[in-house]
């Protein structure tokens, strides 16, 4: 059974349940299975040697998750190609392409994570009370390091971007 905390997250003031240990700076990130489309798996080990964002959404089909997504895709190019950005959620993979494709997102890769909930177990950003992913952002070296994290306090706002894209910068 996995952990669950409370007192981490709020959704407009009302507390959740994550589900999944919490992960720190200095932790080997923890591997994970979810789906870049369907029956297309996308795991730690297939961005190796490349600095990873883990921008962790509830769904692209809400504003601040739509901020969220279009600024690590703005960041990206500013990063190069040693930095993979991921962006996560429950979304379905049509969904996620369908957001991608209208959007003009180009430079971030999208993963759902509907079917085993393994990065939201993986990383403890499953919120048992909706099966949705927390917002986070979690930064990893090359060697698969952790960086950054922040799980947002109120999964209604934004994340802070600046230390997030500062951990990036110093682990290339």
């Amino acid at each position: 059974m996995a952990e669950e905390r409370t007192g981490v997250v709020t959704l407009k003031g009302n507390p959740l349940t994550l589900i999944g240990s919490e992960v720190k700076v200095g932790d080997q990130a923890p591997d994970f299975s979810s789906l870049k489309g369907l029956g297309a798996p996308i795991t730690l080990a297939d961005m190796d040697g490349k600095v990873k964002v883990f921008n962790v959404i509830i769904s692209v089909d809400t504003p601040v998750c739509d901020v969220q997504t279009k600024k690590f895709n703005e960041e990206a190019a500013n990063l190069g190609d040693d930095v993979e950005i991921l962006t996560l959620s429950m979304d379905l993979p049509f969904a996620l392409g369908r957001y991608c494709a209208a959007e003009g997102i180009d430079k971030v890769k999208t993963a759902s994570d509907y079917k085993d909930a393994s990065f939201g177990e993986a990383y403890g950003v499953l919120i048992k009370e909706h099966r949705l992913l927390a917002r986070a952002i979690f930064v990893v070296d090359k060697d698969n390091v952790v960086k950054h994290v922040e799980y947002v306090p109120e999964v209604a706002s934004e994340p802070n971007y600046d230390p997030a894209i500062a951990a990036v910068k110093e682990s290339l």
